[in-house]
């Protein structure tokens, strides 16, 4: 029998919602971005839409996801279009008398806006505050279970992977490898696009895969992440194969000093730009502040970069039930970077490292292997 109520998870999340709504007096939110279907309903499919009232969750979708919905929200209203998602949002939106609805501003194309405001005329499009990112931005037990799971699975994709590592492989073959190993531990997808960034491809923050081969002496960085029913890790290490050039060890020393310093510091109350502070200070003090050119870390979850951000110019204070990102990088032109990468929870009391990768400078050196 369908399941004709929420979960006691999904009901809360809904009421929170709801309560958002109410404080910005507003009668309805139009939500697009899927991942926010996903937390507040429980619903997967793409294309989609949900129309949040006081009392009713519509959620809007086509053909494909009938199935789908009824195993994962039965309990919801359903239209499921046969033209545009657009004419059918515009029908139900009609169909409640609505003379204003909140939408996703940040998320809805402006041609979707255009063709609602043509197609609902009458009723006011409100930019909506970010209800559904200030709900999502503390993790419950049940989101961090997974993302714990995430970690596990990105962990031991690494390890294998690194098992596996010759001099002569590509860095495509190697970020093949590793989502390869993923999958088969039960990551959906990467999280997002791996980075495998030899030598000085590493001095590129977002470094593109590409045909450079391993070589003896090679720092090698590894950005990767796997998805776990939905929910995402983000973790980055360097390693070097056979020995490390005298730079590197010094610049990997620094890296890692740094980010162990911001750790430190994560606990509810503080502000984000001053754990950025404490990594950036410490490599600006050794002269390689022009060469950490990002912020130190952002928030994880349901999309691997969503608030808070943790950087230098972020006000916003740390609260129990983040999960962030802490990873600082010094990146050298020509030479090569160093970037380490660990997710972390902030408690009640501090904080707690999610990931346990080990990190330092010892592991990091690989045999070189023909």
């Amino acid at each position: 029998m369908a399941q004709k109520t929420p979960s006691r998870v999904v009901r809360e999340r809904l009421k929170q919602a709801r309560s958002g709504l109410a404080r910005n007096k507003l009668p309805a939110l139009l939500i697009t971005n899927r991942f926010d279907h996903v937390y507040l309903t429980g619903f997967t499919g793409e294309d989609s839409a949900v129309l949040i009232t006081k009392s009713t969750v519509h959620l809007i979708s086509d053909g494909r996801f009938d199935t789908s919905i009824k195993q994962e929200a039965p309990w919801a209203k359903v239209s499921l279009r046969k033209g545009t998602l657009t004419d059918e949002i515009a029908t139900v939106v009609r169909s409640y008398r609505l003379k204003e609805v909140g939408i996703q501003s940040d998320v809805m194309s402006v041609a979707m806006r255009a063709a609602l405001a043509k197609k609902l005329r009458g009723v006011k499009l409100v930019d909506a505050p970010p209800v559904c990112a200030d709900l999502r931005v503390l993790k419950d037990k049940d989101e961090l279970a997974l993302m714990e799971k995430a970690t596990r699975i990105a962990e031991a994709a690494y390890r294998a992977t690194l098992k596996t590592l010759r001099v002569g492989q590509t860095e495509l073959e190697v970020a093949a490898r590793l989502e390869y190993e993923m999958k088969r531990r039960g990551s959906t997808s990467p999280a997002f696009d791996s980075i495998v960034a030899l030598d000085a491809n590493a001095a590129l923050p977002h470094a593109v895969p590409g045909e450079r081969r391993i070589k003896r002496g090679s720092t090698l960085l590894f950005d990767w992440g796997a998805t776990y029913r939905f929910y995402r890790s983000d973790l980055t290490r360097t390693v070097f194969i056979g020995s490390i050039p005298p730079k590197m060890r010094e610049v990997y020393a620094l890296v890692l000093a740094a980010q162990e310093k911001a750790i430190a510091a994560i606990r509810p109350g503080v502000k984000m730009c001053d754990v950025d502070a404490e990594a950036r200070s410490r490599i600006a003090g050794e002269g390689y502040g022009d060469f950490f050119n990002h912020g130190l870390g952002h928030g994880l979850g349901l999309d691997v970069h969503e608030p808070p951000s943790l950087r230098w110019s972020s006000q916003e204070v740390l609260r129990e039930g983040m999960v962030v990102t802490v990873e600082p990088g010094i990146y050298l032109p020509g030479v090569g970077g160093v970037r380490i990468e660990d997710d972390v929870l902030v408690t009640r009391t501090g904080h707690r490292v999610l990931s346990r990768l080990n990190k330092n400078l010892a592991t990091a050196v690989l045999s070189a292997r023909a």
